[in-house]
């Protein structure tokens, strides 16, 4: 529904008008501050470069970004269903609370139409989104060295089978199948552009991704026979190292990724990675450039399907990569999100020519 927009800048101008013609059709996530807005909103206009804009709220939600409380874009779907006002009004009450079906019943709501309504907002049902606000929880309290019941308890799941399923789909096993002595740590980190998972050893990263890409799974089950077995949860040098880079990406400060990496592939795929990496933020190649650069002008069908099995997103920067014709073709993390980070790397770009005059 993005590209059913007009373009970044009209959007972006419309913001900064107020535009109400806009309301309704149209909204905008902010990178710096992880909310999504109206464009009406009274809000100081952040930069173009941290601005995402989306054709609904549900593709906001979806992209992890939180409502805004000055403007209120959920409002006018809470204001046309009383029960979506009502139930979000109480997660915002109680994040914590292990809600059910029949909390929602003891409200006075249908089931089957809370589950419609919320379908069609937000993408997602109202027990999906209180249950992945919780499930947060969980992974960190085990990250800290916490026990699983107390995951569980912290996450607010009741049934402990109902905890290691959940678990198990974000992380390939459930808690209790995790090794006590891991040499691959997994762990949490939220970003504006959604939530990500990475798997690191003491030493290096070797996984980077998005919760929601597909490839996830076959990713991890690829780490886990690497690793014959032993990943854990838990916190790690690299883990914090790209935690803290990350942060200064999305602030705009930094573009410089630093942590060691850890490859996996053949030699060709690595070769692609490292050309991958020396493409500098703000710019763009497409297959055929890299496939030449490494003096392989014939093979950029091979430097595409490279492309796609990198597992460590934005260090290894795969979405700097184009179609010959302009266009932004694949991306494992979603074509959104590829056009953001391509937005958000102009201010890097610039930033460079300032440096450089």
């Amino acid at each position: 529904m993005l590209f059913d927009l007009p373009d970044h800048d009209t959007l972006y101008q419309a913001l900064l008008d107020r535009n109400a013609a806009y309301d309704g059709q149209a909204y905008v996530g902010v990178a710096t501050t992880g909310t999504f807005c109206r464009l009406t909103c009274p809000a100081r206009k952040p930069k173009t470069e941290n601005c995402t804009f989306y054709a609904s709220v549900g593709a906001c939600i979806e992209a992890g970004f939180r409502a805004c409380k000055r403007c209120h874009p959920l409002q006018p779907m809470a204001s046309a269903d009383p029960a979506i006002a009502a139930l979000l009004s109480a997660l915002d009450e109680r994040p914590e609370y292990r809600w059910s079906e029949s909390d929602i019943d003891r409200m006075g709501f249908d089931l089957s139409t809370v589950r419609r309504s919320f379908k069609r907002q937000f993408g997602m049902t109202f027990l999906e989104m209180a249950r992945q606000r919780r499930l947060r929880d969980g992974f960190a309290t085990i990250s800290d060295g916490g026990r699983v019941i107390d995951a569980q308890l912290d996450a607010g799941f009741e049934s402990a089978s109902a905890f290691r399923v959940s678990f198990a789909k974000l992380l390939g096993r459930a808690p209790g199948r995790l090794d006590s002595t891991p040499i691959l740590f997994a762990n949490w980190i939220e970003t504006p552009l959604g939530n990500m998972i990475t798997v690191c050893s003491q030493s290096q990263l070797h996984l980077l991704e998005f919760i929601d890409r597909k490839a996830l799974q076959a990713e991890l089950g690829k780490l886990d026979a690497f690793a014959k077995g032993k990943i854990g949860v838990g916190k790690t040098p690299p883990g914090e190292q790209i935690r803290g880079e990350l942060a200064a990406f999305f602030d705009g400060v930094s573009a410089n990724f630093l942590t060691p990496l850890a490859y996996g592939g053949s030699s060709f795929a690595r070769s692609v990675w490292e050309e991958l990496r020396r493409i500098p933020p703000g710019q763009t190649r497409s297959y055929s450039d890299i496939a030449r650069r490494l003096g392989r002008p014939s093979a950029s069908r091979a430097v595409a399907r490279a492309n796609g099995a990198n597992q460590i997103a934005l260090v290894v920067p795969c979405h700097r990569v184009i179609g010959a014709d302009g266009s932004l073709t694949g991306y494992g993390g979603g074509l959104w999100r590829k056009q953001k980070l391509l937005e958000i790397e102009r201010h890097y770009r610039s930033t460079s020519r300032e440096h450089a005059e």
